[in-house]
């Protein structure tokens, strides 16, 4: 199997190099060189940015090829359009953020897209992220019918994740004492291993074909309260979590997903995209409690020094969870 990975170096695409080539396949990591380049010397190396000349990729050809790190519809339609006729299958990683709001209680495959107000830019926020995803997957149809693969994880986490919007809740409960946690504890939470979302990938890659699925976990609805509760039991610390509701968060300004990571007010998103088509084709989220365990064993690699990049720092939380405490009944 003859794989090509646009990106290759950071979070799910190492994981995806390190599984594709763990298997055998001949793996080629198209990507500008400015992380990881002492990963993977058995892979083959593309150095080219993806904005500029492809010549790289000329009068080549792969059995598939993982688009890991498409923002901007013009970019990724280069990149497709480039690979038409050269690969057997394109897959590319959208996100659940691409589904328009306000969500259904139920979000499946088939739910209608975020779209952009006026013209399309290329800028990434909170407003243009989702709309900018469901251009990329319309360029990559467009640009090859019959291959084009469309993943929508939810939330992606597990080692090696620099964003750090789930280690958070190890690494905080790990230090015991009393805890804020977001919202009501009944709320569901959803996200992905990224080691499991990187084997399921590649069985789709080796099977072949189009589609479209929304790539997230558990297989079950997991409540914000059960994970908590996993991630004191598989460390053994006595976190006290002190429950705080949306509107609470909301006049004190914290911000969601990454000052308060796994928190969106219920208004927003309700997280509820099902996964039952990707169970179905054969994604198997492992137990929560490994996830939980494998991300603050990875975490304690990391220098001494390190800050994490996502939420509440000491003093904040402490502040917040004194004015919760002072608050009037």
């Amino acid at each position: 199997m003859k794989l090509l990975i646009i990106g290759g170096t950071v979070f799910l695409g190492r994981h995806l190099a390190e599984q594709a080539l763990e298997r055998g396949w001949e793996v080629t990591l198209l990507h500008r060189g400015r992380h990881g380049r002492e990963l993977f010397p058995e892979a083959e190396r593309l150095l080219a940015d993806r904005d500029g000349p492809l010549e790289v990729l000329a009068h080549r050809s792969w059995d598939a090829a993982i688009d890991t790190c498409g923002y901007f519809p013009r970019v990724v339609e280069r990149s497709a359009r480039r690979l038409a006729g050269s690969v057997g299958q394109y897959q590319f990683v959208s996100s659940i953020s691409a589904y328009a709001h306000p969500w259904p209680d139920r979000v499946d495959e088939d739910a209608p897209l975020a779209r952009l107000e006026g013209p399309v830019v290329e800028e990434i926020t909170g407003e243009t992220y989702g709309p900018l995803k469901a251009l990329c997957e319309e360029a990559v149809r467009t640009a090859l019918p019959d291959q084009a693969l469309v993943i929508r994880p939810g939330l992606i986490v597990g080692p090696w994740d620099p964003s750090d919007r789930f280690t958070y809740w190890p690494v905080r409960l790990s230090r015991g004492g009393k805890v804020l946690a977001p919202g009501r504890p009944e709320r569901t939470v959803q996200f992905i291993d990224v080691r499991d979302l990187a084997a399921w990938m590649l069985d789709r890659a080796g099977a072949g074909g189009p589609g479209c699925f929304n790539a997230t976990g558990p297989a079950e609805p997991l409540t914000m309260a059960e994970l908590i509760q996993t991630t004191r039991q598989t460390l053994g610390i006595p976190a006290e979590p002190v429950w705080v509701d949306d509107a609470f968060l909301l006049e004190c300004e914290v911000g969601a997903y990454g000052e308060m990571p796994l928190w969106v007010p219920e208004s927003y998103s309700p997280w509820t995209a099902s996964v039952e088509r990707a169970v179905a084709a054969g994604l198997r989220p492992r137990p929560l409690a490994e996830t939980v365990q494998d991300c603050l064993n990875w975490h304690r690699t990391r220098p001494r020094e390190y800050r994490l990049r996502a939420g509440l720092s000491p003093r904040r939380e402490a502040d917040l969870l004194e004015r919760w405490a002072r608050r009037e009944p």
